[in-house]
């Protein structure tokens, strides 16, 4: 596989605080990368930089074979880079066929977003097939199911043609079944997209991750599969440590 993203010698303080320190971080083409971490790791961090929202101190990040610095945020997603975030950011007031045509129309020129569409263009249908919401195009999105609100920004994402998604926590707050669907939604999509996920769920992890980074203090832990990651001491020590803290903080408090 060819490298779509590559990260080299990252780092971005904070008021003297080095919250990404010296990451080097490979994705290849067609990949489905887990990033995972305790709290505090750095990996929203990381995200923010190669989107575009916060500028590193030191380092570069090269997309398809182009350097990133000093290209704003709008222009990487035109680039091919799209994310969500932590919470969903769609609009409620708009049916689900409306967000995804919203969404999918930032590549149109200016003149044509005040001709009247004529019908569902082939992006928009292929974002709906995607995310199974195709019976609910026509529903308000105000009205959706957390899930279904993630699998709605998942399909503006997909809608805008993007080569790269870099998921924020996409199944936080969902229930197991809604877990599950977007476990496949995310092994169907890596089919066509490289796709990097931010998770916490180890069990979502291990039931649908192949390559993992783990990122602990603003560095690389290790990188590997998940048999892999899961058998590394440090892993089990970062992990097993911070729950020995917080289970003793909760005991004094």
């Amino acid at each position: 596989m060819t490298a779509l993203l590559e990260v080299r010698d990252l780092s971005v303080v904070f008021d003297g605080f080095r919250a990404i320190d010296g990451v080097d971080f490979t994705v290849d083409s067609g990949e489905l990368r887990f990033l995972i971490g305790p709290n505090g790791a750095g990996k929203t961090t990381l995200i923010d930089i190669i989107t575009g929202l916060t500028k590193p101190t030191t380092g570069t990040v090269v997309f398809d074979g182009n350097s990133l610095a000093g290209k704003r945020e709008h222009e990487r997603v035109r680039l091919g880079i799209g994310r969500t975030f932590q919470t969903s950011v769609v609009f409620e007031d708009l049916t689900v066929l409306e967000n995804l045509d919203l969404a999918a129309s930032f590549r149109r020129p200016l003149w044509s977003l005040l001709r009247r569409r004529k019908g569902v263009i082939a992006a928009v249908e292929q974002a709906l097939e995607t995310t199974g919401l195709a019976d609910l195009a026509p529903r308000k999105a105000g009205v959706l199911s957390h899930g279904q609100r993630q699998w709605l920004e998942i399909g503006m994402l997909i809608a805008q043609g993007p080569r790269l998604l870099l998921l924020d926590e996409p199944v936080a707050g969902m229930s197991s079944d809604e877990r599950a669907r977007t476990g496949e939604l995310l092994t169907s999509i890596a089919k066509d997209h490289t796709v990097i996920v931010i998770e916490h769920d180890m069990e979502f992890l291990r039931r649908y991750a192949s390559q993992v980074t783990v990122l602990h203090e603003g560095k690389v832990l290790i990188e590997g599969s998940v048999d892999e990651v899961r058998a590394d001491p440090r892993v089990q020590e970062v992990y097993l440590g911070r729950a020995r803290e917080e289970a003793a903080h909760d005991a004094v408090t």
